[in-house]
Parts: structure tokens; sequence; C-alpha cells
């Protein structure tokens, strides 16, 4: 396949140093970034004896394992009453497992260069390790004992408890998530999306270990598993590993079902917050990445908002009147919904301004549309900078699973780069006047100017 990813040249003598204690595994991961070869990425579908399905990328260059997985149901899934669930078992599925209490676990963990990781999304559940390939056994089998058999022991689920509250305290005093908070809440008013997905100071201290052991039991099954594995190991290695450490997981997952649902247009929320600059959020509906147009809109967005120094926005909000240091605007694709935002933050007395420049931009977009130039140059710059996605074992693992959560195929990687150098003017109008035609967006601005 076409795109590169890394590859060192000193790599053969990084085992050596390695098992000599000369070099960590940062140092490792570190070293096989920093020196780089171009080789192509080779896609294995590894089907295992128990009947899991992975996508493999074999590269023995250096020493290390990683693995990017998915469940689905993230904190979508979370009880009414009960927000910040699955966030706290994502906290605490580590901190202790099998016959290994907190302590045990974690200094088994430093002991062997492993790292293993959870994170709740909205639609997701997500997990990830990585390991030298000396130690690949026993860091699988310490990924088995947590996806398995977690703990929840009450100390540890307490300690978290209040780390997680301690960040929801800090994020009261911050406008920017107290402006996404709104936001959420605002667009999807009575959804799961609209619930905060960390939860609430009230909602995360009520959580018991009773409750992350029935998420735990309804979230984590075989038949939404979705595996994506790049390093040095051999596809029969790995199927054996894949089975060992999931196999014995439930056949299906009991998941609350969620509804498709459109965020709600031309509400303005304005929340009174003492601080020099006002944190100003847009929304309107969007697309869902399945829609024939994302792809289209993808790239639209690059040139409104998306592309960071080159878009509009930049150029009219900070470059014309520094109205802000950053601005932008960003696709938001749901598996039951899509959204379309933009954000940035400005002096209070300049954000009515601020907030009509952007909307002036999105309409000038449904109106006339980018130039010729315009979008050649997004293109080039999309397609040319794909490849950096690829650049290191971690980011490769992480591509390789949206690929696959998103039943793009095998073959995206190859045609992905095809499908951006597609798309016409007429593609951008057409999709331009779709999502920002007559727009009547969500308006949320925290600030000492908002009433």
């Amino acid at each position: 396949m076409g795109i590169s990813i890394a590859a060192a040249r000193s790599a053969a003598r990084l085992p050596a140093l390695w098992r000599a204690g000369l070099v960590t595994f940062a140092v490792l991961a570190s070293l096989a970034i920093a020196s780089v070869e171009a080789r192509a990425v080779e896609i294995q579908t590894v089907e295992t004896p128990g009947g899991l399905t992975a996508w493999l990328v074999e590269d023995h260059t250096v020493p290390i394992v990683a693995v990017n997985f998915s469940f689905a149901g993230g904190s979508a899934q979370d009880p009414d009453g009960k927000e910040g669930l699955a966030n706290l078992m994502a906290a605490t599925l580590d901190e202790g497992a099998g016959e290994l209490d907190s302590q045990a676990y974690r200094q088994r963990l430093e002991e062997l260069a492993v790292k293993i990781s959870f994170d709740a999304g909205r639609d997701a559940f997500y997990g990830s390790l990585r390991t030298l390939t000396p130690n690949v056994d026993d860091a699988f089998d310490l990924l088995r004992i947590a996806v398995n058999e977690p703990r929840f022991d009450a100390d540890a689920v307490e300690r978290m408890q209040r780390q997680i509250i301690s960040g929801l305290r800090r994020e009261q005093k911050d406008p920017d998530a107290i402006a996404s908070r709104v936001m959420a809440e605002t667009a999807f008013p009575d959804h799961p999306y609209g619930r905060p997905s960390s939860g609430t100071e009230e909602s995360v201290s009520a959580l018991t270990p009773a409750d992350l052991k029935a998420l735990h039991g309804r979230l984590v099954a075989r038949g939404d598993l979705t595996i994506s594995v790049v390093g040095a190991i051999g596809a029969e290695r790995l199927a054996a590993l894949l089975d060992k450490t999931f196999a014995d997981l439930p056949e299906q997952a009991e998941l609350a079902p969620v509804a498709d649902v459109t965020p709600k247009t031309g509400i303005r929320k304005d929340v009174a917050f003492d601080v020099p600059q006002t944190s100003i959020r847009l929304a309107l509906p969007g697309l869902k990445r399945d829609d024939p147009d994302f792809i289209p809109a993808f790239v639209m967005n690059h040139i409104l908002g998306g592309g960071s120094f080159s878009s509009w926005l930049y150029e009219e909000v900070r470059e014309k009147r520094g109205l802000a240091y950053s601005v932008g605007s960003y696709l938001v694709p749901y598996d039951h919904s899509g959204a379309f935002m933009a954000a940035t933050g400005t002096r209070s007395d300049r954000a009515p301004d601020t907030i009509a420049i952007i909307a002036a931009q999105m309409q000038r977009m449904a109106e006339v549309g980018p130039s010729a130039d315009e979008l050649a140059k997004a293109k080039a710059f999309l397609t040319g900078s794909y490849a950096l996605r690829f650049d290191t074992s971690d980011k490769i693992a992480s591509q390789l699973l949206g690929i696959q959560m998103e039943k793009l195929g095998l073959d995206y990687i190859d045609k992905r780069n095809a499908l951006i150098e597609a798309v016409t003017l007429d593609d951008i109008r057409r999709v331009a006047k779709r999502l920002l035609a007559d727009a009547d967006p969500i308006v949320v601005t925290v600030g000492a100017g908002a009433s």
C-alpha cells in the first residue's frame, strides 16, 4: 500500500541496547520515530481460532507491539443519574485485576515497561496496550485480567473518583469546558449526547463498585470488539494471544438503544463568567461518517475553518482583525448524529463582532464557495499530510482502528487520497448549501459580557 510508516535505521542495535538496560521503552519508541525510512503499510487480516478478527501491520524494525481496540458503547451507555460511569470504568480497569490489587498491578506494569490504558468515548469504549516484544506474553496477560477480571476495589474506586471530581472542579473554572458542556446539553437535550460524559460531582460521587461491575458486564463483550495491532509480532502468535485475552468474554453486549437525533438550532445561551476573554461556540446539524457527502464536507470545512492558518475563519478573525488567537471549525460525526461546530475565544466586548464574522463566512461558503485555487491547495494539503497519520506505530494502530470502526474497508488507506482528489467545486457548493445555507446555529458564549 502507498502510505509510509516509520522505521528506524538503527533498529538492528536497539534490542541489544534494551536488553543491556541502556535504553528504556520511551527512548526506544522515540528512536523509532526520529530515524525513519519509508516502508509501505501492509495490512493482514488475522482470524483467530476463537472467532476474533484483527488487522495487523507486522513490522520487526523495532521490538515494540502496539494494540488498539474498542467495544461498542461508551458514555452514551451511562444510565440516567449515573453520568460519568463509563469514564470511571476507564479509570479503574487498570487499578487492580485478578489476584493483583491496584499497587501490585501498577508495579507489574512498571517492571515490564508495559502501558495499558482505557478511555470512554461517546459511542465506544477504547483500550490500548504498548509493550516491548520480549514482554509480550506477560503484557497480554495483564491486559487479559484487566478486561476479564477487574477488581473495582472500593479504595481504588474512591481514589479515582476523587481524581475525576478534582478535574470536574477545575472545569468549573474553565470557560472553554463550560461552553462545551452547555453546547452539548443545548444541542442534544434529553439525549445521551447531551449529558456530561465525565459526569458531575454529584453523579460521580454516588457511583459504586457495583455500578462499575454492572456496566462492565453489559458493555465488554466480543461481538462488537474491534482490534488493530502494529509491531514486531506474527499473525499466528498474535491470534493465540488475542484468543487468550478476549475469547472468554461474553458473546454479545447488552447495550441500551440510543436514538438517532438531530442537533437543535436557533438557540442562544450566554453564561456570565468573570474572565477577560469570552469563549464562543457555534453549532449546526452535520453529517454522520457514512454520509456520501462526508468527504466533500471534510474538504469544505478545511477551507472554511479546519485548515488552521490557511482557513477563511483564521484569515478573517485573526489575520485581518486580530480578534482571536485561534479559531476553527470541525465536523463531529457520532454514531447517531452529526454536528458542524465552530469555536474561538475573544475579548468580551468583541464577542458580538466575532460571532457575526463567523456566521458571515459560513454564509459566504454557502452562497459563493471557494475558488478553484483554494480547492486545489486544500486537496494538496489534505493528501500530502495524510502520511503523517502513519509515522509511528501508535498512530498506525489508531488509524486502523478508526477505519475498521467506521467500516471504510481494508483498502481505504489506498483510496482515501483519491476520494479527496475527486471532490469538485460543485461538490463543495452542494454540501455547503446543505449544511450552511441560511444557517441558524446554536450560539453559546461564556464570559463577562454575557447576560
